[in-house]
């Protein structure tokens, strides 16, 4: 489970690093004409995918405080919600299709890091606490 659990964050984190950097580069007027959203927001989600992104590999992989990785997957279901709902809206369902696989993964991230697969404490903490 925890071969999956490296493979799919590692993925999404490339595909959010991605969207995210994309987002701030491209002319906010474009991306506004495009979606039909204020820059700032747009500006928002941008920043918010790239920092979800990091959270979703490096507390978990450098163990400084690895429960900020289902955190910062649960964040990212939150936009992936959006987004499945915006392009449904505005597109067609069948386009709405990417988001909302994207979101499932996620949450499946968000689960598999808090339930299925949560960090265990290392042999050293746990003889440090049964020592006090």
């Amino acid at each position: 489970m925890n071969r999956a659990l490296w493979t799919v964050q590692g993925l999404l984190s490339a595909l959010f690093l991605f969207a995210g950097g994309a987002k701030l580069a491209m002319p906010l007027d474009e991306m506004e004409a495009a979606t039909g959203l204020p820059g700032a927001f747009i500006v928002f989600i941008a920043v918010a995918e790239i920092l979800g992104a990091i959270g979703l590999v490096l507390p978990w992989m450098l163990r400084i405080r690895p429960g900020l990785t289902p955190l910062a997957a649960s964040g990212l279901v939150i936009i992936m919600t959006g987004a499945t709902v915006m392009t449904a809206v505005t597109m067609d369902a069948a386009s709405a299709l990417f988001p909302l696989v994207t979101g499932l993964l996620v949450a499946f991230v968000a689960y598999g890091r808090s339930r299925l697969a949560p960090r265990r404490r290392s042999a050293r903490q746990a003889a440090l606490q049964a020592a006090s």
